[in-house]
């Protein structure tokens, strides 16, 4: 079960700042440490397979609402799948990465996808499929539309995203801060019919290139 989300200190209870937890899953090579160091280092760098997890932090200031994400970088290798739901418990997002230039990456994605279908509740986790390496177009093997026909019938975020060229890197994690703010802000509607406690996303919740389907 999906902790909730950790409001931190807000300035006279206008900007709010939230703490996500957002884990990314895949299988080895796909890029998820090279995706993680490019959206929090803006640098690109080739990485050996992670022993475990990683972890890295970013702050996102989205106006209304500022996002601290916890970025957990797990390990692909199979010897370590067993112990990955270590990791992504408690998580509010994951981005389940494959290579556009591997299709049995994608095969690979739609396990851990059901590996997350069985930890958590439908509303309690959002979830983006991310097709990484779009450097590499010339040796590709999954279609876009057959990401965005996967991500569509399941209700998942997508994206293609290059760590090396830094194509959608940032906006990936944006669309995903979005869809957690626009969550906070039914809540809080919920909570108050009268609107006096909502997040307005205002301009920053303008929709990237990352859509559901």
């Amino acid at each position: 079960m999906a902790q909730k989300p950790m409001p931190g200190n807000s300035v006279e209870g206008i900007h709010p700042t939230y703490i996500y937890k957002v884990v990314l899953l895949g299988s080895t090579s796909v890029g998820k440490s090279s995706l993680a160091y490019r959206y929090v280092k803006n640098d690109f760098r080739e990485s050996l397979p992670t022993v475990g997890c990683s972890f890295f932090t970013q702050m996102l200031n989205l106006g209304a609402a500022t996002v601290k994400f916890e970025i957990w970088d797990t390990a692909g290798q199979e010897k370590y799948h067993s112990v990955c739901h270590l990791y992504y418990r408690g998580a509010h997002a994951a981005l389940l990465v494959y290579d556009i230039a591997n299709k049995e990456t994608l095969n690979r994605a739609k396990l851990w996808l059901r590996d997350l279908e069985k930890e958590f509740l439908p509303d309690e986790i959002i979830i983006a499929l991310v097709g990484n390496k779009t450097d590499l177009a010339a040796e590709r093997e999954v279609a876009t539309k057959e990401g965005e026909e996967f991500a569509r019938t399941k209700g998942l975020l997508f994206m293609e995203t290059s760590a090396k060229s830094n194509h959608q890197v940032n906006d990936v994690f944006l669309a995903v801060a979005q869809e957690l703010l626009q969550r906070e802000q039914e809540k809080a509607s919920t909570l108050s019919p009268h609107g006096s406690s909502t997040v307005d996303l205002g301009e920053s919740g303008a929709r990237t290139g990352c859509c559901r389907l």
